[in-house]
């Protein structure tokens, strides 16, 4: 059996290559190191939820003040992700990789050391850089370790990584901050950085950059039809899943009237099912990208359409939430490569679209979903979701077939 990783020293990079039937340990390996990157860094973007009490109290700031430091890693990521594959030129992807970890790691430290918020605020900035440019490179890198026609299956594992950060951290996080302090568990996400970056070192094949994109060149991309359906794709999805996850905690206390346990036990059955979807998402994209957004799309419109219908009775609402957990899993594995997609040439380029979409998505999100639920209590959220998600449903009929 040939190993994919072999082919990355030639000219074509493997991109045009058939997928063979058995990864090699190396590249399962490979695959790995970024699946435990992904986990270092997203478990490091969602850790202030568990910190912030402690953490304001320390820095002398209010809560709402503490918070801040979550927009700084997304507004910051956003604008790096828009120039990231630019700046980064000729350098070799692995070079690149192993450095962005390491500034993952610095900043980290600084947060855990930092003496007063601007301080703390940096060490979230250079975060939001680290982020914003893995995951530009996420899909290009992936495909060139697993060909092409794997690029779903390869996404699902460094996704998983995700979706176990979710899951993990601000729990992990609370514990740790309990126990340590905040510092201490801050410190700790240096840690999970350290070791991505040990298993990028040994793991990843070098890998010579096969073109060096211009901030023209990205927005050249924008013209193609599949692009724009697949950024328009993420933008729907996930500006709809945003608005409404974010408040199906009060959903569940005003309209299914679940005390404190039911609901952990709920968000845990949605963490559980979106690492199951993940996989899921993985298999259906490389098998019918069409019919993996479409399932992912209605799963979703269904779940937050059905808990505004039927979420007054607890068992319901308890299926609902954890098919809506499936259906978030699909969805970071299969929006990525059905935009990626209709960029096989430039798949740099889409990543950096694709991190742009996701970002503007969660700021809509969130600006949306606050406005409504203010305006229209706990279930206008969820009708948001179910409109903008059926929507998706109509680009996916969209789409070329694969």
């Amino acid at each position: 059996m040939t190993d994919t990783t072999s082919q990355l020293d030639s000219s074509a990079i493997g991109l045009d290559s058939a997928v063979p039937s058995a990864w090699s340990p190396t590249t399962w390996l490979a695959v790995i190191s970024m699946a435990a990157t992904s986990f270092a860094l997203v478990s490091a973007e969602f850790l202030p939820a568990g910190l912030l009490t402690p953490m304001a109290r320390d820095l002398g700031i209010s809560e709402g003040t503490a918070g801040q430091v979550v927009t700084a890693t997304a507004s910051v990521g956003a604008v790096t992700a828009l120039l990231s594959n630019v700046l980064i030129g000729k350098l070799n992807r692995k070079t690149v990789l192993v450095g962005l970890s390491a500034l993952a790691i610095g900043s980290n430290l600084l947060a855990a050391l930092a003496t007063d918020f601007w301080l703390l605020l940096l060490g979230r900035a250079g975060l939001g850089v680290a982020l914003s440019g893995f995951w530009a490179l996420s899909v290009a890198v992936v495909a060139r370790l697993v060909g092409t026609n794997a690029t779903g299956r390869g996404m699902a594992i460094v996704t998983l990584g995700v979706s176990l950060a979710t899951i993990a951290a601000p729990s992990m996080g609370a514990l740790i901050s309990d126990w340590l302090g905040w510092r201490a568990a801050t410190g700790m996400t240096a840690g999970l950085a350290a070791v991505a970056t040990l298993l990028q070192i040994l793991s990843l094949p070098t890998l010579p950059a096969s073109t060096s994109n211009s901030l023209s060149d990205v927005f050249r991309l924008t013209k193609r039809r599949t692009v724009q359906l697949g950024m328009l794709a993420i933008l729907l999805l996930m500006t709809g899943h945003f608005a409404g996850s974010v408040y199906v905690r009060p959903f569940l206390e005003q309209v299914t009237l679940l005390d404190t346990g039911p609901i952990a036990l709920a968000l845990l059955g949605f963490g559980i099912a979106a690492v199951i979807g993940n996989v899921a998402g993985g298999r259906l994209a490389d098998a019918n990208i069409r019919m993996a957004l479409a399932v992912t799309s209605v799963l979703m419109a269904f779940a937050a359409l059905a808990l505004v219908l039927w979420g007054a009775h607890s068992g319901i609402a308890f299926a609902l939430v954890t098919l809506w957990g499936l259906a978030f899993g699909m969805a970071p594995v299969v929006l990525p490569t059905n935009l990626s997609r209709g960029a096989g040439d430039a798949l740099e380029a889409a990543g950096s679209l694709m991190v742009v979409s996701f970002q503007v998505a969660i700021s809509m999100g969130a600006v949306f979903g606050g406005y409504i639920v203010d305006h229209h209590g706990a279930s206008g959220p969820l009708i948001i979701t179910a409109v903008l998600a059926a929507s998706t449903i109509a680009l996916a009929l969209l789409q070329p077939r694969s």
